[in-house]
């Protein structure tokens, strides 16, 4: 069953490798997508390993408090379907620093955008690949380190040989199967527990250790600072991840766009409605049975395996290897995309547009692309390696963090606020990116629970609000205080820049301004 999947998804790759022949095939599958298919391939994207792996794994061990990390996401997406999506797909082309320098001098903001998405991509992989490792050493019984490696061959397959339209239908049909195969776990939890919700509650309680606790809030977030810190990571990170917002530009009009996102919060938030089933369920089927369990009372593979062993739980082998071959393509497929997101920054960002100026052709583009690729990958497998004993779920929402603080306030000020110059896009960039890294460096997650320091410098886990803030008063403050003749102009082009982004005439192509 696993490796039925794996030739399936090479076999799309393949197809996918012969309709490839333009950077717009490679980087936006053409923009030939439908509102629906695209909104099934963003729900791919954000029904991750994250969220099917971890999130099961946060409720299995904390209750109700997993769930927060569901909830902050889902809730991200108005956002996105209000404010963002129309605009980004008119005034885009590949990537949103095409959006964000539209009217400001390219290279230093491009160079300050490429950063930022080079650094929640590469931590967002590394998230994946810990989920991809523990589920095929869970499975194969082989080492971790050969495991992600083989995760990270795979990915830098995809992307090289089928670009985003590969990647693209691999979401697609790895969607449809999880969400059918966790229905069908779903299901069969209820079943067990006669349809309903209170009796599987019930069980949940009687046979967690901490009990009652798992019904009430304060498990996972007890500090108030912590928990609206974490709720804005969830809910403005969403919108400023780079994989996501690039899928704006598969589609034709914004229209479309919108479709996209209108889909993908149906899909995904029924999705998030499974997991709590499951992690309650776990709880019970998985959590009270000695087979799932080592000598030491340990789950098998960690806590992040535990949807995989409910799928043992409901289905037998057959579904378990069903499920787990499910979870691997969803793995495959967003890491796929994320390195796509990253090799786009190196080669159409910063190749292309700030070292050739716009000269580049488009073979020399795709080809830095292929290359960017393949050490992006490599980077990933370290980290991978490195990071194996975090919840790939809180893995994910330090990415969150971090994609809220260096890439939200930049975009939403650029097609917003006419103020804001090209001083103040850097610093907002650089100052949120550099205040979320140095925060997370210095709190509780990195500085005790990693550098075993006895005390945080940082009393936080969730640095959002702080680094956030600081981005936003940055872009700000520079704006206002930049007097030169650019800037001058730079306002003045707002008023283009708006009519564009509402109206979709005249989409925005990259110039040296």
């Amino acid at each position: 069953m696993f490796l039925l999947f794996v030739l399936a998804t090479l076999g799309i790759t393949t197809w996918a490798a012969r309709r490839t022949r333009s950077a717009s095939d490679f980087y936006a599958a053409g923009g030939g997508l439908s509102g629906f298919q695209n909104g099934l391939a963003i729900a791919g994207d954000m029904i991750s390993a994250a969220s099917f792996l971890g999130i099961s794994a946060m409720i299995f061990d904390k209750g109700f408090d997993g769930l927060i990390y569901a909830l902050g996401i889902v809730a991200g997406w108005p956002i996105i379907l209000f404010i963002i999506a129309e605009r980004l797909r008119n005034l885009g082309k590949y990537t949103f620093a095409d959006v964000v320098s539209y009217r400001l001098a390219q290279k230093p903001v491009r160079v300050a955008a490429s950063f930022g998405t080079l650094t929640v991509t590469i931590m967002y992989l590394v998230a994946q690949m810990v989920g991809a490792g523990k589920l095929i050493q869970l499975l194969f019984g082989t080492s971790y380190l050969s495991a992600v490696v083989v995760v990270g061959v795979l990915m830098v397959l995809y992307v090289t040989f089928g670009g985003m339209l590969a990647t693209t239908w691999v979401q697609i049909v790895k969607a449809v199967l999880l969400l059918s195969g966790a229905s069908f776990m779903a299901f069969m939890v209820m079943m067990k527990f006669g349809f309903s919700f209170e009796a599987m509650f019930s069980a949940a309680t009687n046979a967690h250790v901490k009990g009652m606790a798992i019904m009430s809030p304060g498990g996972l977030v007890s500090n108030p600072v912590d928990a609206v810190s974490l709720g804005i990571a969830m809910v403005f990170g969403t919108a400023g991840l780079p994989h996501i917002l690039m899928r704006f530009f598969t589609v034709a009009n914004a229209k479309e766009a919108r479709k996209s996102v209108f889909y993908a919060t149906g899909f995904i938030g029924y999705f998030y409605l499974l997991v709590l089933v499951l992690g309650f369920g776990a709880i019970v089927m998985v959590g009270a049975d000695p087979q799932y369990h080592d000598s030491t009372g340990k789950i098998f593979g960690g806590s992040n395996m535990i949807a995989v062993h409910l799928a043992n739980a409901v289905g037998g082998h057959l579904f378990l290897g069903f499920i787990s071959a499910v979870a691997f393509a969803t793995i495959l497929a967003v890491v796929a995309g994320l390195a796509l997101a990253g090799a786009s920054a190196v080669s159409h960002d910063l190749y292309a547009t700030v070292i050739r100026k716009g000269k580049a052709t488009e073979r020399e583009e795709i080809r830095v692309s292929k290359l960017a690729t393949l050490a992006i990958g490599l980077l990933a497998m370290a980290l991978g390696v490195v990071f194996e004993k975090q919840n790939i779920a809180f893995l994910s929402g330090l990415v969150l963090a971090i994609a809220a603080s260096v890439n939200f306030p930049v975009l939403f000020l650029s097609m917003f606020w006419k103020g804001l110059t090209t001083r103040g896009a850097v610093a907002g960039s650089l100052v949120g990116l550099i205040s979320a890294v140095a925060l997370l460096v210095v709190g509780p997650t990195v500085w005790v629970g990693m550098l075993k320091h006895e005390n945080a410098i940082f009393p936080y886990a969730n640095p959002a609000l702080f680094s956030m803030s600081l981005a936003f008063l940055s872009a700000w403050l520079l704006s206002v205080l930049d007097t030169s003749a650019r800037a001058d102009e730079e306002r003045r082009r707002f008023a283009s820049q708006f009519v564009r982004s509402m109206t979709g005439i005249g989409a925005a192509k990259a110039t040296d301004h």
